[in-house]
C-alpha cells in the first residue's frame, strides 16, 4: 500500500510517500481501505518529534479515517453491527495516513447516512476529544455557558456545534474577526477576538459578571491563571493541549473560593475499551444530530495524499499557519 512515513524530525517536507505492507487485522479488529484521513494538530507534532507514539501503535501519522471495511474479525464486527463493504469512520492510535489502515471494531463509527468518506473522516478526532472533555469530564449541562479558546480550529468548530446543539450557550476565542464571524455562522453565540479585545473582561460582561461554566483549553501557559478569573461558581477548566506553554501560575485563593475544578487530558494513549465508550455514547447522543443535519461538516480544505507535490506536507503548511477554518483532509 501507499503511505505517508515520517522520513525524519522536521518540517512539513520530511512528510513523504512510501510503499508499506497491507496491514492484517487482528483480534477485535478490522481493515480499512481509506478514503480519506484527518489532519489534526497531534500528527504535527508527532512529525516534529514532540509527540511520541504509544506503544504498539503504527509509527505512521494519522489519528482518523474513513473507508470500507475490507475484513475483520468476524465475532466483533457482528457484536458492532458492521459487515464487510460497510462504510465506517474511526478513531486509531497510528497509522492513518495510508491507504489501507487497522482500527479497533469498538472504535468504529458507521459514516453517517447522508455524508460522504471525506466529510465522515473529519469526525473521529475532534468528536472523540470534544465528547470526553466537554460532556463528560467538564460535565456541560444544558443552560450553561462554555467558552472555546481556538473556536475556528477543527476542535472549536465540532464544540460549538455540539454545545450548541445540546442546548448550552457558546463564547469562543478566535484571532480575526473573520473567523469570528465563522464561528457565530456555526452557531456560537458570542465571539471574542483575542488579538484586540481582554476575553476574561468579555466572558465577564457577557455572563453578566456570573462567569462562564466550562473551558475549553488547548493553549495553557498563561492562559489558565486568566482563566480561573473568568470561571463562575463550581465552574470547570479543561485542557486538552498546551500550545501556550506547560507552565502556569494561578490564584489558588479563586479555585478554593469558587469550588473550581482543572482537569484535562489525552486521548491517544488510553485503552480501546475508554475509546469504546465514547463511541457508544457518541453513536447514542451525537450520530442523530449529524443525520438530522443539526451537526454539519466544516471542512477547510482537502489534499490529494499521494500527489506531488506531497498533499501532507501541504496540509501540515496550512495546519501549522492557522489560516484553516475548521478541519483539514487527506484523500486517497
Amino acid at each position: 500500500m501507499k503511505a505517508i512515513e515520517i522520513t525524519s524530525y522536521g518540517a512539513p517536507e520530511v512528510l513523504r510517500v512510501a510503499d508499506r505492507p497491507d496491514p492484517v487485522a487482528g483480534v477485535g479488529e478490522l481493515l480499512i481501505r481509506v478514503a480519506a484521513s484527518g489532519v489534526n494538530r497531534p500528527d504535527v507534532l508527532q512529525r516534529m518529534g514532540h509527540y511520541p507514539v504509544p506503544p504498539g501503535a503504527s509509527a505512521l501519522p494519522g489519528l482518523e479515517v474513513a473507508g470500507e471495511i475490507v475484513s475483520g474479525d468476524a465475532a466483533a464486527l457482528a457484536e458492532a453491527g458492521f459487515k464487510i463493504g460497510d462504510h465506517v469512520c474511526a478513531l486509531i492510535a497510528g497509522g492513518g495516513y495510508a491507504q489501507l489502515c487497522v482500527a479497533p471494531v469498538a472504535q468504529c463509527l458507521p459514516v453517517p447516512k447522508g455524508w460522504s468518506d471525506v466529510e465522515a473522516a473529519s469526525l473521529p478526532e475532534t468528536f472523540f476529544t470534544v465528547w470526553s472533555n466537554v460532556f463528560e469530564r467538564g460535565r456541560l449541562q444544558k443552560g450553561e455557558t462554555l467558552l472555546i479558546q481556538g473556536g475556528s480550529s477543527g476542535i472549536g468548530v465540532t464544540a460549538i456545534q455540539i454545545a450548541k446543539a445540546l442546548g448550552a450557550t457558546v463564547i469562543v476565542t478566535a484571532g480575526s474577526d473573520d473567523k469570528c464571524e465563522a464561528c457565530k455562522k456555526l452557531g456560537a453565540d458570542h465571539a471574542i477576538n483575542y488579538r484586540t479585545s481582554d476575553f476574561v473582561e468579555k466572558a465577564k460582561e457577557l455572563t453578566g459578571g456570573k462567569g462562564v461554566d466550562v473551558i475549553l483549553d488547548m493553549v495553557a501557559g498563561d492562559y489558565v491563571a486568566r482563566e480561573i478569573e473568568c470561571l463562575a461558581e463550581d465552574g470547570r477548566l479543561v485542557i486538552i493541549a498546551v500550545q501556550g506553554g506547560v507552565k502556569s501560575q494561578i490564584n489558588a485563593g479563586l479555585v478554593l473560593r469558587r469550588r473550581l475544578t482543572i482537569t484535562g487530558s489525552t486521548l491517544r494513549p488510553r485503552p480501546v475499551a475508554f475509546k469504546g465508550a465514547i463511541a457508544k455514547a457518541l453513536r447514542e447522543k451525537v450520530w442523530p444530530l449529524l443525520e438530522s443535519g443539526a451537526i454539519k461538516p466544516v471542512i477547510h480544505s482537502t489534499f490529494a495524499a499521494a500527489g506531488e507535490p506531497s498533499g501532507a506536507a501541504q496540509a501540515h503548511t496550512l495546519m501549522e499557519s492557522n489560516q484553516h477554518i475548521g478541519k483539514i483532509v487527506l484523500t486517497w
